[in-house]
């Protein structure tokens, strides 16, 4: 029987465990923390409920766009609902709790060893578990490293749980912010910048960019930004933020420029450090990258024998979608199962503002540069029947596909539960659907899909020469 280890549980680790005992293979995971890793229990289950949280206080403060209101009461019903924010956090810990108890039964459940401690590389066949018993040798045919990455902080905006913060530590919040100042406008930045204004918080974003969501679609940045002003919410643009430190009850950021941006708590959200010193790597000959990251190939395969790696230490794409998939091939492809290498321009991704941005396959930037020769077609959700229903204003779908054949290559949707409805996209890409067979294909009237077939038919016949944008 062939011996698997893996190093970490988060979705890597613990999708990688299930294909290999489905294989046959006899598995341990070491995991420090809890399985589920970062993603469970710090990251994407904590923020995505908080956004839950966020997306029910929405509803109810646009309640009056379609005909809602208070009976007896001049006030307006958003304002007559308060936010207890340790209850929302004390949710978010017992979900984040309940998610990793669920999967350590099912790992278990499907005979899965579990080891409760942190574990290193001795040479690439053999990891040391370091356990509070002591250490364990554990001979291994295949190791999966897949240990994560954590907050990175700045020497000069140390965070302290209490009025500075990590993303991993502002559950520990009870009261709601008077000002929350997030310092970062990528997606952790913008995601939690978004969810707190719903709530009702002060928000100011410090965005070192021209506008936030930089990584993002251009047009669908630019709609979160308009969006995200009209809320109230104050966007710093071009404001890069040198430190952040506590005055009494007060925190002070302080920007190049010389200003100072005071509030009462402070998120940091400036990027993650992979997982990946003081595990033994570098001496068992697995290859880092110069931010320190393991260097992987599309099978998941490190520079050492044996020994593979998935999810954020590897920084292929900071994604628990993409981290479950690389440690399920690196699984089929050491036991000998059929394999395809990872597809990165198949991965659908989401960004948990209001309203999201969800993302398939080429960029408009790929097509503006000439990387991918394409069409485009994007289409208001305003002009969208059961959009003007719901009173949504805000939000686009885009459609990309080869000229002549029609092949759709990428998409992007700007609308509320945008990552339900890239679904279709995400489908019509892996598959190589044209837009005449997306068009063709039955939607629901009314539905906000029902923009997707449109734009699609719109591509019809259309060349390279005739692209039109409504």
């Amino acid at each position: 029987m062939t011996d698997v280890v893996i190093i970490g549980g988060g979705p890597g680790g613990y999708e990688a465990a299930l294909v290999a005992r489905q294989l046959g293979g006899r598995v341990t995971l070491v995991e420090r923390r809890g399985l589920g890793g970062s993603a469970v229990l710090t990251d994407v289950v904590p923020s995505k409920t908080l956004i839950a949280a966020a997306e029910v206080m929405t509803k109810i403060r646009t309640a009056e766009e379609v005909g809602l209101h208070l009976t007896d009461d001049t006030r307006r019903l958003g304002a007559a609902v308060s936010v207890d924010l340790g209850l929302v956090h004390a949710r978010i810990r017992e979900l984040a709790r309940a998610q990793s108890a669920d999967i350590t039964e099912r790992l278990r459940a499907d005979g899965v060893r579990i080891i409760s401690g942190s574990g290193r590389l001795d040479g690439p066949q053999r990891v040391i578990a370091q356990t509070a018993d002591g250490d364990e040798e554990l001979p291994a045919d295949i190791v999966l490293v897949a240990t994560g990455a954590h907050p990175r902080e700045l020497d000069t905006a140390r965070p302290d749980g209490e009025r500075i913060f990590t993303w991993a530590q502002i559950y520990d919040l009870e009261e709601v912010p008077n000002h929350l100042i997030v310092v970062g406008s990528g997606v952790t930045g913008a995601e939690f910048a978004s969810a707190y204004t719903a709530l009702g918080v002060t928000v100011t974003l410090v965005s070192s960019r021209h506008q936030v969501l930089p990584g993002q679609d251009d047009d669908a940045a630019r709609v979160i930004q308009h969006v995200f002003e009209n809320s109230g919410m104050t966007v710093l643009n071009g404001a890069r933020a040198l430190g952040a430190e506590r005055r009494g009850d007060e925190v002070v950021v302080r920007l190049a420029d010389g200003t100072e941006v005071v509030g009462s708590h402070c998120l940091m959200a400036v990027g993650a450090i992979p997982n990946t010193t003081h595990i033994g790597l570098e001496e068992a000959g697995v290859r880092l990258s110069a931010s320190g990251h393991i260097e992987v190939d599309r099978v998941s395969r490190t520079s050492a024998r044996g020994v593979y790696a998935a999810g954020d230490c590897t920084g292929v794409n900071a994604l628990a979608s993409v981290a479950a998939m690389q440690g399920r091939i690196a699984m089929w492809h050491s036991l000998g199962d059929s394999v395809a290498p990872l597809d990165l321009r198949t991965v659908c991704a989401n960004v948990f503002t209001a309203p999201e941005i969800a993302t398939v396959g080429c960029s408009q930037a790929d097509i503006d540069t000439g990387v991918v020769r394409g069409l485009t077609m994007m289409l208001p959700l305003r002009s969208n029947a059961r959009a003007k229903m719901q009173a949504l204003t805000d939000g686009f779908v885009k459609i990309f596909c080869l000229p002549t054949t029609g092949i759709v290559v990428g998409g992007v949707v700007v609308a509320p539960s945008a990552s339900e409805l890239i679904h279709p996209l995400s489908l019509a890409v892996r598959n190589k659907l044209t837009v005449d067979q997306l068009a063709e294909t039955f939607t629901v009237y009314p539905s906000l899909s029902g923009s997707l077939a449109e734009a699609a038919r719109r591509l019809h016949g259309h060349s390279a020469e005739q692209v039109i944008t409504y």
